[in-house]
């Protein structure tokens, strides 16, 4: 099987990273679409549950792969010689960026939902959650790319397997802001669970770091074995007769539910690497389109879909017309990631053609030269006579 020669796109990005994170925002894309669109008493049946079984997934990708870039910035950081406080002091400022953006985000839904609560502005969403994981790991910059791979798993399995403790905990005290970022809720994306993902992505990506090229195939296929493993040792546990804890949700706080997420991930991550290596065509691919405007797709969509905009068609559509707003919404979204990475290219179009007829309205009509009579060329028929004296 011949290999292709590289599997880095020309701005230096990984290019199967960019096809997971496209991948994981098409997913979310139509989740988002039947979970507003749909008729309610349609939301009992397969289609339904289908749609947002997958849809639990992007969450979990979009935060794997924010750990993964997350740990490349403290190797990249680590190999120029920064001191380890100065690397903190990066990752840091790394989490108030997400932090700006998120409330950027929730500042907009919540001037264009006026009238709205004021405790929308707080809501503790995905961007939320990137920024407090962020800070809260932000300390792992102080150890070496080799140390963080066995420390940040740890740290992920502490969270998975901690989530239940959590949410026993008696939070009737604590301010309802602190127990969004914090406890499971299936409202907001705390750290527990969430930041286990976060966790696992670092240890991820500082694996990716650390091997030299020749051996990254490698290390996806043993990243796919991890993922197969893991998906079928958590459906066994998550069926056993016997309990580890008192009381445990799958969908909310369950081990087995994020270890499977996990494992999902890796097997995607690994097909992935080899279907941009060997399968993919050279060139463009609409899923790594997405993969590189996800944070546009995001914020555009979520108005777009639960907005004002959507009013009409806002559970009033079957299970047919909700598959076809949901292709119309992808292609949309689509078109939209087309126009900001070709910006330049669409204004230098638009100055062509704009130029001309600018130039013609303020000068009127140019007209060719009038043609050479004995060898003495005319003047243009546009330009003034000169003033006799």
């Amino acid at each position: 099987m011949e290999t292709k020669p590289q599997t880095k796109s020309g701005s230096n990005r990984l290019e199967y990273l960019d096809w997971v994170r496209g991948l994981g925002a098409a997913v979310m894309l139509q989740g988002h679409v039947f979970q507003s669109y749909l008729k309610p008493e349609l939301k009992e049946g397969g289609p339904y549950l289908l749609s947002q079984f997958l849809g639990g997934m992007p969450p979990a990708l979009f935060l794997f792969l924010t750990g993964v870039t997350l740990a490349f910035l403290m190797d990249s950081t680590e190999r120029k010689g920064v001191a380890p406080v100065e690397r903190v002091t990066t990752s840091l400022r790394r989490a108030a960026y997400l932090f700006g953006l998120a409330f950027a985000f929730r500042l907009q839904l919540w001037i264009f939902g006026i009238p709205a609560p004021w405790q929308d502005l707080f809501r503790v969403d995905v961007l939320n959650c990137m920024g407090f994981s962020i800070a809260a790991l932000s300390a792992m910059a102080l150890f070496r790319t080799a140390e963080r791979i066995r420390l940040c798993a740890v740290l992920g399995l502490a969270i998975a397997f901690g989530s239940p403790l959590i949410s026993q905990i008696d939070w009737s005290g604590v301010p309802w802001l602190v127990r969004a970022y914090l406890i499971p809720d299936y409202n907001f994306f705390g750290i527990f669970p969430w930041g286990a993902y976060l966790a696992f992505g670092m240890s991820a990506g500082s694996i990716i770091r650390t091997v030299s090229p020749d051996a990254i195939e490698r290390c996806m296929q043993w990243a796919a074995v991890l993922g197969g493993a893991l998906i079928l040792a958590c459906q066994y546990f998550a069926n056993a007769p016997y309990r580890i804890y008192a009381k445990s949700e799958f969908w909310l706080n369950s081990p087995a539910q994020i270890l499977t997420k996990l494992g999902v991930t890796l097997l995607l991550l690994a097909f992935a690497f080899l279907w941009t290596r060997y399968g993919a065509k050279p060139g463009w691919s609409w899923v790594r389109q997405f993969g590189t405007t996800s944070l546009l797709v995001y914020w555009v969509h979520i108005e777009l879909i639960y907005g004002r905009a959507s009013g009409l068609w806002k559970g009033n559509l079957n299970v047919a017309q909700t598959a076809g707003a949901a292709v119309i919404v992808v292609l949309l979204m689509l078109a939209i990631s087309l126009v900001k990475t070709n910006r330049e290219r669409l204004k230098a179009m638009l100055q062509e053609m704009v130029a001309p007829a600018v130039f013609a309205a303020g000068c009127g009509p140019v007209q060719a030269p009038a043609a050479k009579t004995a060898g003495v060329t005319g003047p243009p028929r546009w330009r003034p006579a000169p003033t006799r004296r």
